[in-house]
């Protein structure tokens, strides 16, 4: 254990058992700081005093831990339970918290003897039992409405109770007159019948309408049974609204009944995480949040905490969640599933564009109001994803050109702060090689382009990309190495066919997800390199058949070709010339030689 840390500490981490539960973190003021859990309390509490942490919140906690206490609980479950009540109760500084229930609207069945069916964005307003969160006000609102059409729930805020009621107290009011509520406050609806009807609506709210349409066809066949026709008439006219409000859901499955879908991806100092509730085979409820990292947290911790926030807030009915990967904690009663294949994949990776346009979102809008912060992220998750050892602020990236070995030339395109910085790119003529061998052009192209900076004491790049795969990244290196650079400098290469990424010495391909920050900056500079080598190529082509071409003509010397190939880089451009044009360049005499030229070709 390092030294820096009193005895006192010392002694309360190696008291600690290796069972699993939850601990607590003090500062000398006697302020929580921090909460956790574990698996075993003594192997992670002990992690935090007996390894050096990159993270400079995870220092910073660690010096103002003071005192530390601990609860042993019978299971993981249990301390996942109670982490998420403490955390909760105290907000410590260092934890995660997710957002305030004041950013997104819920639904709320409110604790009365007559309840009524509202939506708030602050759930401490009301008492009673909450549905949510949604990020859509208007779907709530849709809900609400079809729930005052079928079961007219009252709207006032009367304090209703049945001996008030007894009392006479309440007045009917305009709501009862157009039909929108049965007036329970004169006693015209009873109790019983009212509290049936709210229970109808909780059920629609958690999205089991085939339960909600299996009840009312059972209530529509009672009457008709009856011969109260026209009450069961009024009960069809229900079922056809349930059916339509259905009808607008995404319907995704015809296997998958009730299963809560997380998807998530993340960036260098946040997890986005977005949530699917299905039932009946349909989507029935979304959500996406995103959440700050703290003390570095790893996708998995976030990812509990979501799911079993989730999962309690929506009445823990779903037996199963479908998940990425699989947490090291279990929920009891929630089953995890990381599906191979089939409709639960194809739920897994909805949730999982959902969550990375979600990412996409936020990152634009940072970027807008922050483009300091924005470049600071992209390059801090390249060097996660490429495991570097340094920021990659200067990037060069190099490629080769030729056609069937003539013309041999290579370009250097150069990144500076994940942006191109075209003042810096260079243009290569291969001098050394015959024929086309790109490795041996590599070879020189390297070696030229550094041992000239070395020379010059310029500034290095701290991330070579190399446009090819195993064979151009070796002889890369091997130029590297001549110029004792090789441990000085990162280097990569990408191959063409499947975009893996080699790194010197390690035969196994890097694959980075095709649609990750960190491939789009590579891509970029790839593409940037081809564009710029085969603009190079082509321009030196078109130089070297108009020169070849200009040489044929008698009286046309080495001069005038210099001067037109400076002016004009074509021969149709010079072919389309007014004389008077080329005679401003070259003279009349030259003029007149090379009009009657093409006038005879």
């Amino acid at each position: 254990m390092q030294a820096a840390f009193s005895n006192d500490i010392k002694s309360q981490v190696e008291a600690l058992p290796s069972n699993p539960g939850i601990y607590k973190f003090f500062n000398s003021e006697g302020v929580i700081i921090y909460i956790g859990k574990a698996k075993n309390l003594k192997k992670r509490v002990s992690s935090y005093f007996t390894k050096n942490h990159e993270n400079n919140k995870t220092r910073v906690l660690v010096k103002k831990i003071f005192r530390i206490e601990h609860m042993v609980v019978a299971s993981e479950s249990d301390a996942l339970l109670l982490e998420n009540n403490l955390i909760k109760q105290w907000q410590p500084r260092y934890n995660v918290l997710l957002k305030d229930d004041k950013t997104y609207p819920w639904i709320c069945v409110t604790r009365e003897e007559f309840p009524r069916i509202l939506y708030t964005r602050n759930k401490s307003d009301f008492e009673g039992d909450f549905y949510g969160p949604y990020t859509s006000l208007y779907t709530i609102k849709t809900l609400i409405s079809l729930l005052r059409i079928l079961y007219r729930p009252r709207t006032c805020r009367l304090a209703l109770s049945e001996s008030k009621i007894a009392a006479g107290k309440f007045d009917v009011c305009l709501e009862y007159h157009i039909g929108n509520c049965k007036a329970p406050c004169v006693g015209l609806q009873s109790r019983s019948e009212y509290a049936t009807a709210i229970e109808a609506a909780r059920v629609i709210i958690r999205g089991k309408l085939t339960e909600a349409i299996a009840y009312l066809h059972n209530e529509m066949q009672h009457y008709a049974n009856q011969l109260q026709f026209e009450k069961a008439q009024q009960v069809k006219e229900k079922i056809a609204i349930v059916e339509n409000y259905r009808a607008k859901s995404t319907v995704v499955s015809n296997t998958i009944k009730n299963v809560d879908v997380y998807g998530l991806v993340d960036d260098i100092s946040t997890v986005y995480i977005s949530y699917l509730k299905v039932l009946d085979g349909a989507i029935i409820h979304s959500f996406n949040t995103e959440l700050k990292r703290l003390l570095n947290e790893s996708c998995e911790d976030l990812l509990l905490q979501v799911a079993y926030e989730m999962w309690t807030s929506t009445g823990r009915d779903a037996p199963e969640a479908i998940v990425p990967f699989y947490p090291e904690f279990i929920i009891e009663g929630l089953k995890w599933t990381v599906p191979q294949k089939g409709d639960k994949l194809e739920l897994l990776n909805l949730a999982q564009r959902n969550a990375r346009f979600f990412m996409l979102e936020k990152q634009k809008i940072i970027e807008k109001k922050d483009p300091d912060k924005a470049i600071d992220r992209k390059l801090n998750t390249l060097k996660k994803d490429l495991r570097l050892s340094v920021l990659p602020d200067v990037i060069e990236c190099f490629d080769n050109s030729n056609l069937q070995g003539t013309h041999p030339v290579a370009s250097c395109v150069v990144f500076k702060n994940a942006r191109p910085s075209k003042k810096d790119y260079r243009h290569f003529n291969i001098k050394t090689v015959v024929g086309a061998d790109d490795f041996a052009s590599m070879e020189e192209l390297i070696n030229r382009r550094y041992s000239r900076l070395l020379a010059e004491k310029a500034e290095l790049p701290k991330l070579i990309v190399i446009d090819g795969g195993k064979g151009q990244l070796n002889a890369a290196v091997a130029s590297l190495t001549k110029l004792g650079l090789e441990d000085k400098i990162a280097i990569m290469g990408i191959a063409k066919r499947l975009e893996e990424i080699y790194f010197p010495g390690d035969s196994i391909p890097l694959y980075l997800d095709k649609n990750s920050e960190s491939l789009k900056i590579i891509r970029h500079l790839r593409d940037e390199a081809h564009r710029f080598a085969i603009g190079f190529h082509r321009d030196k082509r078109s130089s070297d058949f108009l020169r070849s071409e200009l040489e044929q003509i008698p009286g046309i010397g080495e001069k005038t070709i210099a001067i037109l190939l400076k002016k004009f880089s074509s021969v149709d451009k010079i072919q389309k010339l007014d004389i008077l044009e080329l005679e401003k360049a070259i003279g009349k005499p030259k003029a007149k030689i090379l009009t009657e030229y093409f006038a005879n070709r």
